[in-house]
């Protein structure tokens, strides 16, 4: 990745963060994703006293696009797995594991939660750093009526990359999901975003470059 590329790749990554404070509430919705650290994450902020129910969130999704982990079961079981591992009361773990993309993650869980018998008058969601604002958009349309803050790991981009989870890759992803966000939001799906020109001219200038992997047809 070029140091051009990767400079408009953090004009991006900063505008996906909303730099929430994270409230504690009385569930922690871990959303389901490829990235396992969401998990780690989640099990974190259950020890911190920022809720005493982790919902973890996510069916078998993304098989064939770049979001594919190659996992066989649902990616809130390996989440469960993980908060378990690290100590979290089994009993304090719930899974919903039918959602397939974010308006899912929240309508199900929200499901789950009556169903439960659970009262969440307030949530935090543990998400990957540059999902924040979809997801925020999309609980406007989803929950409106539900008290919540975002919660991410506190990390740079170069930080954020792994061997996996490479420059390219994330960049891709990226991309993909700021579309989303006025796409989704002319179709209904979420709230509509402002979007500044510094950033619509790196997605441009990212576009030219062919960062366009993950992107939707318009």
């Amino acid at each position: 990745m070029t140091d051009e590329a990767l400079k408009l790749a953090g004009v991006i990554w900063e505008y996906h963060q909303l730099h929430q404070q994270a409230v504690p509430g009385d569930v922690i919705l871990a959303l389901g994703t490829n990235d396992l650290r969401v998990a780690d994450f989640a099990a974190d902020l259950y020890f911190r006293g920022f809720g005493g129910i982790v919902v973890c969130s996510g069916g078998v999704a993304h098989q064939n696009d770049m979001l594919a982990t190659g996992w066989t079961r649902p990616e809130a079981e390996m989440y469960a797995e993980i908060l378990v591992s690290k100590g979290v009361p089994p009993e304090h773990v719930l899974l919903e594991d039918r959602a397939a993309n974010t308006a899912e993650n929240l309508r199900f869980t929200r499901a789950l939660l009556e169903r439960s018998g659970i009262e969440a008058r307030r949530i935090v969601i543990a998400v990957k750093p540059f999902m924040q604002r979809r997801v925020w958009a999309t609980l406007a349309v989803e929950w409106p009526d539900i008290n919540a803050t975002l919660a991410s790991p506190r990390m740079t981009l170069e930080e954020y990359f792994t061997a996996e989870l490479n420059p390219d890759k994330i960049t891709n992803i990226m991309m993909g999901d700021l579309q989303r966000i006025w796409i989704y939001g002319r179709k209904g799906w979420s709230a509509e975003q402002a979007i500044p020109d510094e950033v619509l001219d790196a997605y441009r200038r990212l576009v030219d470059l062919g960062y366009t992997r993950h992107l939707l047809p318009e």
